[in-house]
């Protein structure tokens, strides 16, 4: 992935313009703190499914980086069969809390990047699933978060754009007690419970201890 550098969607990514337009309605005219971009399109061979990753600098309701993949929909144009939905329904979101001094977490764009991958060779994620990472996903060896859970953004939500719907797909961090209760189907109770003892918003922080 190269460095940060400006966001340089155009009309020609009506997709991309899409989401872009939603997270203007959100959050008003703010410019991302900068954008992740891949060396070579995917659709050219390039290792990386996502196109690009805006990365925000958010102030509440605690401040975190927000950031939001553009190429698990269709961007450019209409390939899929399903009218109604883009591409694979959904764009990847992660919040991560921002510290003083903190740097846009890279460790997050690579996590997203993998998760693409998983979808483009497996299955897609959607509300309510889990999944086990590996140690070092979150950045450092040093966390007790060991997977992942997905729910719908709350602020972002869903959106229509000219190639069909997509969701809003949030990523949330799990420790190894709390992925074991998320089991069955009870995820969303245990992000309820996380989101309202320590982490609003679903936050992931690496340094958060599990909650049992």
């Amino acid at each position: 992935m190269n460095a940060i550098h400006e966001d340089d969607a155009t009309d020609e990514a009506p997709g991309w313009a899409a989401i872009d337009a939603a997270l203007e309605r959100t959050y008003g005219a703010v410019e991302p703190f900068g954008h992740i971009g891949t060396q070579v399109p995917y659709a050219l061979g390039g290792p990386d499914p996502l196109d690009g990753i805006s990365v925000y600098a958010r102030d509440t309701p605690e401040p975190h980086w927000l950031l939001v993949g553009y190429g698990m929909s269709e961007l450019y144009a209409k390939e899929s069969a399903d009218a109604e939905v883009s591409g694979y329904g959904f764009e990847f979101t992660i919040r991560v809390v921002r510290r003083d001094g903190d740097d846009p977490p890279m460790w997050a764009a690579v996590m997203l990047q993998q998760l693409a991958r998983y979808v483009v060779a497996q299955r897609p994620f959607a509300p309510g699933h889990t999944i086990h990472v590996a140690s070092g996903t979150f950045g450092t060896a040093d966390t007790e978060l060991a997977a992942l859970a997905f729910l719908v953004d709350p602020d972002l939500g869903a959106i229509a754009t000219p190639f069909g719907s997509l969701t809003f797909l949030q990523i949330a961090g799990l420790t190894e007690d709390e992925y074991a209760a998320a089991q069955g189907g009870n995820a969303p109770g245990v992000l309820s419970r996380i989101a309202a003892r320590s982490t609003p918003l679903h936050l992931v922080d690496p340094a958060r201890t599990t909650l049992g």
